[in-house]
Formats: C-alpha cells, sequence, structure tokens
C-alpha cells in the first residue's frame, strides 16, 4: 500500500474481531467491482466517511458520480473508529490555531466545528439512518489536577465559541453522574453524540445509490493519469474516464497515487475494545452507569462509553508497528490500560479488539481542497482522529468544489491551507516513536 506501514496494516487481519462486523458484516455493504469501462463526471477515490458523503451531495445536486473504494465502503477508518461524532478535527490549542489562521480563522473554525455534528444529525434524518445514536454531548475527563485547571480555563471561552454553556463536574459529581473513575473532574459540552460508525457507512452508501451514485467495492486504483480534460482511473478490472477527481482516502491513501497527497500525512494507530454486555451490577460495581461519551484529558487520550446494549468501548492512541506479533502486544496494552481505569471490570472479556490509522497533518490543520499539481483533482485528509463529523462535513465541501459551485457550507480558512511534507517521506513513521515518548512524559508530569 503506501509503504508507511507493512501490508498487514491494511489488509483484514486487523479487524478480524472488530464489534461493528457483527453488527453489520461487510456484504451487507452491496457494491460489486468495477467490471469494464465507464466515464462519469465525478470519481471519488475512498469509501469513508469522506467519500460516501462526497458521493451523496454530488448525486443529490444532480451529478453524475462513481465512487471507488479498495475494499467494502467503510472498511478503513470509518469502519474501525469509536463512533464519537463531536468537536475537533485539528490537533491544535486555541493559541496555535490563532497564530495559523488569525483570531477570526479561530472563530470561524469553531462554528465549523459544531455545524459538522449538525450535519450528521440532518444526514441520520433526512436519510433515516438508524445508527444507535446515544449521548447528550461529551464529557472530557481530567486526568491530573492540571489538567483540571485547564478545563476550568477552557469552559470560559466555550459559550463565546460555540454558542452553548458547558457544564463542569467535581469527583463527586461524576460519581453521582455515573462517571466515575481515576480523573480530578470533568466539563460537559452539550455538542455532540454517539453511533454505530457502521450503521452511518452504510446509511451513507444506501443514500448516495438511492440518487442515482454508483458505487463499486474491492476495486482499488492502481493509477490516476491525466489525459488531456480527463482523468484516468485503471482499476484491476477496468478503468474509468472522469472529468474531476476527489481523493478522499485519509491516511489509508497509498503516496504513489498522488505525488503531491504522499507525505503531507502521517498515519498513526488507534485501538479499541469492546467488552461483553454488562450487568447492571458490573457497570455499578465499576462506577460507570452513564451513557454519556467521554475521554480523558492525555496527549495520547483515552476514549470510552457504554454503549446501549451495555458493553463497554474503550479506545487509545498508540502503536508504531504492524503485524499479528505487534496486534498482539498492543491489545495487550489496551487492555491493561482498560482494567487499569476500571479495575472492577479485570474480570470482564474483551472478545473484540482492532484497529486502524487515524490521519496527523504536520499543519494540525485538515485539508480540503485543490490538488496542485493536478487540475480538477481535490483532495480531503488529516480530520487527526475526529473524521465522523470532520470527514462528513469535508466531503460535503468536496462536492462542491468537485462541481465548481460555491460550498453550500462554510469553508474555513482552516482547512484551505495545503499541509506542509513530513520529513523523512516514506520513512515518515520512524518520527513516531519519539513523538509517543514526549507526549507519554508530557501526560506524566501534567
Amino acid at each position: 500500500m503506501s509503504g508507511i506501514f507493512p501490508d498487514h496494516a491494511f489488509g483484514p487481519e486487523p479487524i478480524r474481531t472488530c464489534y461493528w462486523a457483527e453488527t453489520v458484516p461487510d456484504w451487507r455493504f452491496d457494491c460489486p467491482p468495477l467490471q469494464g469501462d465507464a466515464q462519469v463526471d465525478v470519481a471519488v477515490i475512498g469509501g469513508g466517511f469522506a467519500g460516501l458523503s462526497a458521493a451523496l451531495h454530488l448525486a443529490r445536486a444532480g451529478v453524475d458520480t462513481l465512487l471507488l473504494e479498495s475494499q467494502f465502503p467503510g472498511f478503513g477508518a470509518t469502519g474501525r473508529n469509536g463512533g464519537f461524532c463531536c468537536l475537533g478535527g485539528i490537533n491544535l490549542d486555541d493559541e496555535g490555531l490563532a497564530r495559523a489562521v488569525g483570531e477570526a480563522g479561530r472563530r470561524e473554525w469553531r462554528v465549523v466545528e459544531k455545524r459538522a455534528v449538525e450535519l450528521v444529525a440532518d444526514i441520520l434524518s433526512q436519510e433515516s439512518i438508524d445508527a444507535d445514536t446515544h449521548s447528550k454531548g461529551e464529557t472530557k475527563l481530567a486526568h491530573s489536577p492540571k489538567a483540571m485547571r485547564g478545563l476550568e480555563h477552557h469552559a470560559a471561552h466555550i459559550q463565546a465559541d460555540y454558542g452553548v454553556a458547558p457544564v463542569l463536574h467535581d469527583t463527586a459529581e461524576l460519581t453521582a453522574l455515573g462517571m466515575a473513575g481515576p480523573f480530578h473532574g470533568g466539563l460537559t459540552l452539550p455538542i455532540g453524540f454517539a453511533l454505530n460508525p457502521r450503521k452511518y457507512a452504510l446509511g451513507l452508501m444506501q443514500a448516495a445509490q438511492g440518487q442515482g451514485a454508483r458505487v463499486h467495492g474491492y476495486s482499488p486504483v492502481v493509477s490516476v493519469r491525466q489525459e488531456q480534460s480527463l482523468f484516468r482511473l485503471k482499476t484491476p478490472h477496468g478503468h474509468v474516464l472522469a472529468r474531476r477527481v476527489i481523493f478522499a482516502m485519509n491516511g489509508y491513501a497509498p503516496d504513489h497515487l498522488s505525488p503531491w497527497i504522499g507525505g503531507r500525512f502521517l498515519p498513526a494507530q488507534s485501538s479499541v475494545l469492546v467488552t461483553r454486555p454488562l450487568t447492571p451490577q458490573e457497570q455499578a460495581d465499576a462506577g460507570w452507569t452513564s451513557a454519556q461519551m467521554a475521554y480523558d484529558t492525555r496527549n495520547l487520550l483515552h476514549y470510552f462509553r457504554l454503549m446501549p446494549d451495555g458493553r463497554m468501548l474503550f479506545g487509545r492512541r498508540g502503536g508504531v508497528n504492524s503485524s499479528p506479533t505487534a496486534d498482539s502486544k498492543v491489545m495487550q496494552d489496551t487492555r491493561a490500560h482498560f482494567y487499569a481505569m476500571f479495575p472492577a471490570l479485570s474480570h470482564v472479556e474483551t472478545p473484540h479488539g482492532w484497529h486502524g490509522f487515524v490521519a496527523l497533518n504536520r499543519s494540525g490543520l485538515p485539508y480540503v481542497g485543490p490538488v496542485p499539481d493536478m487540475p480538477n483533482a481535490f483532495a480531503g485528509f488529516g480530520y487527526h482522529g475526529n473524521g465522523v463529523a470532520m470527514g462528513s462535513y469535508a466531503g460535503a465541501l468536496l462536492a462542491d468544489l468537485a462541481r465548481g459551485a460555491v460550498p453550500q457550507h462554510t469553508y474555513p480558512a482552516a482547512m484551505q491551507q495545503p499541509p506542509p511534507r513530513f520529513p523523512l517521506g516514506r520513512h515518515r513513521r520512524a518520527l513516531l516513536p519519539l513523538g509517543y515518548i514526549q507526549l507519554g512524559l508530557a501526560d506524566y508530569f501534567g
């Protein structure tokens, strides 16, 4: 694939025991491989949230659209994430964001974060997609006294940034709310919700197909070549001629497909486990009975939620290798983190465990816009682990850009800056271990 991680990372083994596959098996994504030749207005490469959203919005506008996915839609990060539809999408604090795009750009981005969540809610409603939604916003939990002071400082700016009132919690209140743990307080924002990401992805695909978009799975794009005013996309069993192209592969984009995109993002692993259903007594013993989605303030954060059927989902960042042995070690470490946070659940089985890639841009900002060395080609990538909402929003923007229309949604300055390349090129994965050490030390001392 990209050469950044071994081919094992891009195959089926890392999601062999993914819980979402039990709720929506891959065969539910009815999209046969491309056979023969096709000609379209817009070709979308990638069947994740961004690609499916782009296909849906293009088809709604009456644009002849064809989507190509190397496996089945939702195979990548889309079908293996934690299902947090929430604020986020950048890897900068307020000061860094203001330095990058100015104070007006910072405020604009905060509005877009909220609108991205609202866009997903609108799609779910408009297309009658049942994605097992729950949680009233999100709760951020302080892992240290210093982090709690940071949440208190942050709370003072939330009303101005998002137009909502946050709620600060001390440890006693967290316990009363059913969110007990090794936390020093928390902050709840009433924006966002949790969902089943595969059910959402399936709904997006079916909605796009219902509007006339053609979706082909198991059709990896081998090459993209411009021929005068058209693009020729080669797959193992066919070719597509398109007037315009959207690259929507995020952390799963192979470097060779677009030399300009290659090297501008860094795939980073995120690992998830899901327990068997917990009994009410087990939930009470653990101190976690809330349906609220939550995450902590660590740089190498933990994210977790109690799902509607009583299973606990728990995820964490980390992992720099991909092989059967490395996968086993990562999941062993993830279980250790889970049991350390919820020791009363140390007897509970975790039959489901998997990992996938988030995409980090060196700028700390996502990119949505033209591919400079390919006229009439557009790309979206780098959602920094928040692709449910921001990937969906990026897809809507890409759809408008690809059809030459003024974006119907706010197109923030924070998404328009081409990110610089990472050093080391195809060997840039070597940057991760040192970065994780630095972040881990900051978490320990902060």
